[in-house]
């Protein structure tokens, strides 16, 4: 690991998350065989800031025990879970922050559908064999609170299916997170343009395995949630026939306080680095240019029985249409039951607060000229736009 800087070198240790979060708390490098840990931090050449050696060290001491129960769980259920057919998933993408997670809890209420929750992302290639003990006894080490908002985390809750993949060590924009003060690695895999075949292959690979193991585990059609598969609807048709999208839309002036906002809290949990974020506002902007140069391109090749588009703030405020809309859509069956399930669940969360953001009048001038093309196309640039 690198050499401790000087004491007058050393940068604080940031908002309160690194004291608020343990270092012995999960992390998605923990959920990584040994193998690919030590791949990311030799890709990384091992610049861990030393007030990240103690949670670097513990990563390198747990990762063992995933490539030892990886074969396990191969072992045990590799062949039942190769002979699974996988139902057609159901995808909600959009930018981070645009209400992709509410909209995932509200669609798993339906007892017809599954998600991935926090553990099998966090364990992909072995859930099937450790998950009884992490949710029986594994509670404690999880926050009550997502670190970037108000939500509430746990083993249980659904997750976003990007973490599995970061965990089984493909590539993935998300492994900027364990040193986010190096350039953002594999910006290419936001709209998956110019990725080399052997990626390519390893990534589809990794994606249909995990997907079938979920189908394996419940035998119920996955709901997926990923920012990042913004701009894969292309494969994703392709990697499994009949599957449909849910593309959900926010107003760009909220959406970039907000993901700037969740960067600098992942960063501060998941780092391995004590971030300075020195080019966020950049990262941040450049990531939605991608994505949705991808997602418009390819979003062309689907018909209209599979993608439908919804806004946030209809969503926000009149859950329960907008859901029935969906479902009428995309003709996802029966509503009756999945509206008894929504309204205690939407009673019980009225009191839920977001977090409030603003930008700076250089900000909204940069928002506004990266992102017109966003804000024009799903209506945003007037009135806030100008």
């Amino acid at each position: 690991m690198t050499a401790p800087l000087p004491p007058d070198d050393l940068p604080s240790p940031g908002p309160g998350t690194l004291h608020t979060y343990p270092f012995w708390s999960p992390r998605f490098w923990h959920g990584m065989r040994f193998g690919d840990w030590m791949k990311l931090l030799a890709q990384n050449r091992f610049h861990v800031h030393p007030y990240r050696w103690t949670l670097a060290f513990l990563i390198s001491c747990i990762t063992p025990f995933n490539t030892v129960m990886a074969r396990a769980q191969r072992l045990c259920f590799g062949r039942r879970i190769a002979a699974t057919a996988i139902p057609p998933p159901l995808f909600i993408i959009g930018h981070w922050r645009s209400g992709t997670t509410f909209l995932h809890e509200l669609l798993v209420l339906d007892e017809r559908f599954t998600c991935p929750t926090t553990y099998q992302c966090f364990a992909p290639e072995h859930f099937l064999l450790t998950q009884w003990l992490v949710a029986r006894y594994g509670g404690f080490l999880l926050p009550r609170k997502r670190p970037m908002d108000n939500v509430r985390a746990g083993w249980a809750r659904p997750q976003e299916d990007e973490f599995a993949l970061l965990t089984m060590g493909v590539r993935s924009p998300y492994r900027r997170m364990a040193f986010p003060n190096h350039p953002a690695p594999d910006l290419e895999f936001l709209n998956m343009e110019g990725i080399p075949a052997a990626d390519l292959d390893r990534w589809c690979r990794a994606m249909h395995d995990f997907v079938q193991t979920l189908a394996y585990h419940t035998g119920k059609r996955v709901v997926l949630k990923s920012p990042t598969h913004t701009g894969r609807v292309a494969l994703l048709a392709q990697l499994f026939p009949g599957a449909q999208f849910i593309h959900i839309t926010r107003d760009p002036l909220i959406l970039f306080p907000s993901t700037r906002r969740l960067w600098q809290s992942l960063d501060q949990v998941q780092g391995c680095q004590v971030p300075r974020h020195e080019q966020l506002d950049e990262y941040v902007l450049e990531c939605l240019c991608r994505m949705y140069d991808g997602f418009e391109k390819q979003r062309e090749t689907l018909p209209p029985s599979q993608i439908v588009d919804v806004r946030y703030d209809d969503l926000v405020a009149d859950p329960v249409r907008v859901i029935e809309g969906i479902y009428g859509q995309l003709q996802l069956g029966d509503f009756t039951a999945m509206r008894r399930a929504l309204e205690p669940y939407l009673c019980a969360e009225a009191g839920y607060q977001t977090n409030r953001h603003e930008v700076t009048p250089k900000q909204r001038a940069q928002i506004l000229a990266r992102w017109r093309p966003y804000a024009e196309r799903y209506g945003y640039l007037s009135p806030v736009g100008g």
